[in-house]
């Protein structure tokens, strides 16, 4: 079943603690336009993610997952981006065998001053899942 909130997809994003959270936060008070059904969950590093976490918010009502990413910011590892990015084929393909659509996960690099860029993202991320068949959970 498809959670929709004022129309929007209800979108999960995984941030990051140090790095895109601030980004996040700042389109907030900025006021930015966004979808009102983005809700975040924040982690210390994006490639401690588990494509089994995104798996289970798809059956579980959300229609999307964006991972925002730390990116080549990351203080933790410094192939961060390259781990983030493996996590997210992997939980593509492990999608697709449960008969969800790969384009129901999205990742992009989010810093700290990344705030228009965010909510740009989460715009086209909504528009793209409302043309995207309803999740399917198994």
């Amino acid at each position: 079943m498809s959670a929709e909130h004022d129309g929007s997809p209800h979108i999960l994003v995984f941030s990051t603690i140090n790095i895109s959270d601030p980004g996040i936060d700042l389109a907030g008070s900025r006021h930015l336009e966004y979808p009102a059904a983005v809700q975040t969950m924040a982690v210390p590093c994006s490639s401690g993610l588990r494509p089994s976490w995104i798996l289970h918010a798809l059956q579980h009502g959300f229609d999307g997952v964006f991972v925002a990413s730390d990116g080549e910011e990351c203080a933790y590892l410094p192939d961060c981006a390259e781990r983030t990015a493996h996590i997210v084929v992997t939980a593509q393909a492990l999608m697709r065998e449960h008969g969800i659509a790969a384009e129901r996960l999205k990742m992009a690099a989010v810093c700290s001053v990344c705030a228009e860029p965010f909510a740009n993202y989460m715009r086209e991320f909504s528009a793209a899942l409302k043309a995207i068949r309803p999740v399917v959970a198994a």
